[in-house]
């Protein structure tokens, strides 16, 4: 049994600050345990299936503008800074540490102890301070969990304090809020207050591994879901929220590895960074989602849900806190999920997109160029919302299918990628449009899940390898002029319009879209990179 004397709890704490522990420190707690303080404390309710329900409070999501990097002499010239990456003054982040110290002095907090990291050569020793049961839950649920009776008095790799309860003073502390989330890459710290929300220590991590894996292991971070075949064949699922990454991973005949973070070692291997899920569990249903609907019980946590009334049962429905009700749970609720969470080297890559423009193809296959510079531009479109005067899709373009995770410029991810594929000329990378055809929002119809799911199937069987490909003459990709189970017809999505010069001026609208996002990259990226670009409507034209 680990020693949990008052002494060796201080001797746990010191590497975070503590120069005294708090009032009350409970150290790596089992989920029951947590529950019950969880409940004791009015942190939350039992649903009737056993689930915690939570609630984040103001927050209800991460709030990407109060995230900030410090910037010391090891970070200012590495960290690609911006809106994305907030400088943040050494000085300022010891000043708002010791006040959170303080702040916990007098409390009851939580600590557990974790790995970020499926391989072990890889892996981050994690120590996370909690003021609240629930959230420690949650990283029990999210982070890896040593192997029981394991030795855990480690100096950890990077650190978390969460303190929701503590908030910032904006005109002394530097935040731009009461709330805020500062990662500090020198003294190896996230600091958190202010905010509910459990997935800014998620993404807190992720960030960090976006950092230091590229940077110190030439190993490639990526946003995405992964899952494996019988075969032992690794497949990778980047996508934007809304474009199918958990649903389209979710295969019963294929072992999933993870639905959000994972890491391309230079050896070749996939592992998965975390040691559950953070699913989204708006108008959930067991007929949609069965893997999610049942690993939905007693140690998993609902944020933000509300309960049918009169009952414990969870409306799924409801959104009347947020549409970003989620769940988390341990990976192993998941029943075909594979331990440990590795994988081979992927031979299919699918970047998702729901393009509510019906421009580009249901499936296509890429080259290094327009594999790179799609992963750059990480696109997706969102249908037209109840706003006066909004009448067509809205574009999304997020670097790396993950942008707001990113500590270093895009082209590093990119031009890794395009190694990576240099040295495995085998992989197929795929763009999948989950989105429209037959015309944009409000004219076309939505790809059906059926088609997307069999054009998956076909290309991870390899059943495309005989298959004479076109290439599209504005996005250059490569669409397959047959696919099992597929109608032809609806391949080509052209061909789709009733009105082919409508087509033709959307296509051209969307790519000059793309060019147009992609001008703040273009001095940092090279010409292989760029080759990728569509053709705007004058190039083809010539």
């Amino acid at each position: 049994m680990p020693d949990t004397s008052a002494a060796a709890v201080l001797a746990r704490l010191q590497p975070l600050g503590f120069t005294t522990a708090p009032a009350a420190v409970h150290l790596n707690l089992p989920p029951a345990a947590l529950i019950e303080e969880a409940l004791r404390r009015g942190e939350g309710q039992l649903t009737d299936n056993g689930a915690l329900m939570a609630d984040t409070g103001a927050f209800t999501g991460r709030s990407p503008k109060d995230r900030f990097v410090v910037q010391d002499e090891n970070t200012a010239d590495s960290v690609w800074w911006g809106d994305i990456n907030i400088p943040f003054a050494p000085a300022k982040f010891d000043a708002l540490h010791q006040k959170m110290l303080a702040y916990l002095a007098d409390k009851e907090v939580f600590v557990r102890e974790a790995y970020a990291g499926a391989d072990p050569t890889y892996q981050l020793k994690l120590r996370v301070v909690n003021e609240m049961a629930w959230h420690n839950l949650f990283c029990y649920n999210m982070f890896l969990r040593p192997a029981a009776g394991a030795d855990t008095a480690w100096a950890p790799d990077f650190s978390i304090i969460c303190a929701p309860g503590f908030e910032a003073d904006p005109a002394v502390d530097s935040t731009r809020q009461a709330n805020f989330a500062i990662i500090n890459f020198t003294k190896k710290m996230i600091l958190i207050g202010g905010t509910g929300y459990a997935g800014e220590m998620k993404k807190g991590i992720f960030g960090v591994l976006n950092y230091l894996l590229p940077h110190e292991h030439n190993t490639l971070p990526m946003h995405c879901s992964a899952n494996v075949g019988e075969a032992g064949d690794t497949a990778v699922f980047f996508g934007l929220s809304g474009t199918g990454k958990t649903t389209l991973s979710a295969d019963p005949n294929r072992g999933l590895i993870g639905d959000d973070e994972h890491g391309w070692t230079p050896e070749g291997g996939i592992f998965n960074f975390e040691g559950g899920c953070y699913a989204k569990v708006i108008d959930l249903s067991r007929e949609k989602e069965p893997q999610i609907w049942d690993a939905i019980r007693f140690g998993a946590i609902v944020e933000n849900t509300r309960f049918v009334p009169g009952t414990h049962t969870v409306d799924y429905a409801n959104k009347s806190v947020t549409e970003n009700t989620r769940t988390a749970y341990p990976i192993d609720f998941i029943d075909n999920a594979v331990e440990p969470s590795v994988g081979t080297t992927p031979k299919n890559i699918f970047f998702l997109t729901a393009d509510a423009f019906g421009v580009l193809p249901p499936i296509s296959r890429l080259d290094k160029s327009h594999a790179m510079y799609l992963f750059m531009s990480g696109y997706t479109a969102k249908v037209a919302g109840t706003e006066m005067g909004v009448t067509e899709p809205q574009t999304t373009f997020s670097a790396c299918f993950g942008a707001v995770f990113l500590p270093l410029h895009p082209t590093k991810y990119a031009e890794m990628l395009g190694r990576k594929m240099d040295e495995n000329p085998d992989i197929n990378v795929w763009l999948i449009n989950t989105g429209w055809t037959g015309g944009s929002y409000g004219t076309g119809s939505r790809m059906k899940l059926a088609y997307t799911r069999a054009m998956i199937t076909a290309a991870l069987n390899d059943q495309l390898d005989a298959v004479r490909f076109n290439k599209h003459p504005i996005f250059g990709v490569e669409v397959p002029g047959a696919v099992p189970g597929v109608p032809t017809e609806i391949l080509d999505p052209r061909n789709t319009w009733a009105d082919k010069a409508a087509y033709d001026r959307t296509a051209a609208s969307l790519a000059e879209k793309f060019v147009k996002n992609f001008e703040k990259y273009a001095d940092f990226a090279n010409e292989e990179i760029l080759a990728g670009a569509p053709k705007v409507a004058a190039e083809v034209a010539v």
